[in-house]
């Protein structure tokens, strides 16, 4: 039985501001999207502050809503500079202007005669709440709601510092229907999003400020991940790399689920090791996985199958989890380079640099020579150099020679110039001796390397192109079904030129 009742929205917005007109203004947005909203008390910066909340929420007539009142202490992560008693007051005032629920942390229930609230007038139900910002602690196989003590439910939220320990918060909320597991931390943000699908009684996410690590915004938890929508047939896929805060593979895949009406989600995985990953494959039933900086070529140890071109070029960029568990590879990011080029040049006869020699520079030197250009490599690792362009049957060209060569094209295939270091750029403006430069970056939208060429009067190509063509051409691989490119263009062009303005 679900502690929270039928027709309660499982998405909990988190309201947290330091003023009451703004408190005010982010519970009205939290409502159009969910009737389940979390009033973080604490964050409010004055007790006038607080007072003028929960007087406002007291004449307020919200019909079918939920608050969950919450006033957490310093001492258990929160911002309230108080006492125990102090907390509880905050949370009896709260049921005064009608919270039927209230969030009370273990600390404060330790500090209470009798290890009970029964004898004080907070709120019908309450939510007791475990935090550890460190780690994930040892979790019991049962977790026992006292019967004396006025808990209705156990909110349990770790730090996840290794893949494992979301696996672990997630088994706890497939046992358990009185619980709310909460992983936290960007390596626990998948368990987060698959909480729900696994039993947890809430998801949280906040419709502004972020009030614990790795939370997911509302907006996001709702529409593009639809975690209360998630089931058990639902075919869960991924991206894996390290950094993958900046990745815009999410946005594409899963506007195309919605758009194509798939029943299907795409996660985000910090992944710091990939044998740690690979072992909770089966616990998140992944069907396939995008692999990206720094995993592209690592993983090729990994399958137990791969196609041919992949294996020639010794990276992959895509997984696919077969039924029997084996892992099949393949490289749709040769496919990226190619359409972005050959809109805008001949690529047969031509002369074009490659800049790097990692998983995507391998892609792009055995996609060009594929389409007959001469390939030259330039990396700062001499003998990764030498082996691409051997491999892909070229000629390596040293960082010092790049002044006085000439290319049709250069394409950079270095992290040199990402988000967050977007004012960096690999190469400098006398090393552009070309009619043409790719970046592969696409974050920013336009990378250093792109306006210094475009200063030089050399025309440039995003590296948003080959993003969209390689995801595109994934898309498809998985699904078995035209992907609605429209949609999934129209958003990651969207969200890249938003973020461009918000930077201006």
């Amino acid at each position: 039985m679900q502690p929270f009742g039928k027709g309660v929205g499982r998405i909990c917005a988190v309201v947290a501001g330091s003023r009451a007109s703004e408190f005010r203004a982010l519970v009205g947005e939290a409502l159009r999207k969910t009737p389940t909203v979390e009033l973080r008390l604490d964050w409010l910066r004055s007790d006038a502050e607080r007072h003028r909340v929960l007087d406002w929420l007291k004449r307020s007539e919200r019909r079918g809503a939920v608050f969950i009142a919450t006033c957490r202490r310093r001492v258990a992560g929160g911002e309230l500079a108080g006492d125990a008693g102090t907390e509880l007051y905050w949370l009896m005032k709260a049921k005064e202007a009608g919270c039927e629920w209230c969030d009370l942390e273990v600390e404060t229930l330790r500090e209470l005669p009798g290890g009970s609230v029964e004898d004080y007038a907070l709120p019908r139900k309450v939510l007791l709440s475990i935090h550890d910002f460190r780690r994930t602690p040892k979790l019991p196989d049962r977790v026992k709601i006292p019967a004396r003590g006025g808990v209705a439910a156990v909110k349990v939220a770790a730090m996840a510092r290794k893949i494992s320990d979301g696996v672990r918060l997630l088994r706890l909320a497939h046992r358990e229907q009185q619980v709310v597991t909460v992983p936290m931390g960007e390596i626990g943000l998948p368990a987060r999003i698959l909480a729900l699908r696994e039993g947890s009684a809430l998801a949280y996410a906040p419709v502004a400020a972020a009030t614990a690590p790795g939370q997911v915004h509302l907006g996001d938890l709702k529409e593009l991940y639809r975690a209360h929508e998630l089931n058990k047939a639902t075919r869960v896929y991924g991206v894996i790399g390290n950094p993958i805060g900046h990745s815009m593979s999410p946005l594409l895949h899963n506007t195309g689920y919605v758009a194509a009406r798939k029943n299907a989600v795409f996660l985000p995985f910090l992944v710091e090791k990939l044998g740690d990953f690979l072992k909770a494959v089966p616990e998140f039933d992944l069907s396939g996985f995008s692999v990206t900086l720094p995993h592209k070529q690592a993983m090729f140890r990994y399958l137990d199958d791969c196609e041919p071109l992949a294996e020639k070029i010794g990276a992959v960029n895509t997984v696919t989890v077969r039924r029997n568990g084996k892992l099949y590879g393949s490289n749709t990011d040769y496919v990226g380079v190619l359409k972005a080029l050959e809109r805008r040049m001949r690529l047969k006869g031509s002369r074009v640099l490659v800049f790097g020699a990692g998983g995507a520079a391998r892609a792009a030197a055995f996609a060009l020579r594929k389409a007959g250009a001469e390939v030259c490599v330039c990396a700062r690792r001499p003998e990764a150099a030498e082996e691409l362009a051997r491999a892909a049957e070229g000629e390596v060209i040293r960082r010092a020679e790049l002044r006085k060569q000439k290319f049709d094209a250069i394409v950079n295939s270095t992290p040199l110039g990402m988000y967050p270091h977007p004012q960096i750029s690999p190469l400098g403006p006398r090393e552009l001796n070309c009619s043409l430069v790719m970046d592969l970056i696409y974050r920013p939208f336009e990378t250093k390397l792109l306006k210094i060429a475009r200063a030089r009067g050399i025309r440039t190509v995003p590296g948003v192109e080959l993003f969209l063509a390689q995801g595109i051409t994934q898309w498809e691989h998985w699904m078995g079904w035209r992907a609605p490119e429209a949609a999934m263009r129209r958003a990651v062009l969207g969200a890249l030129r938003a973020e461009e303005k918000s930077r201006r």
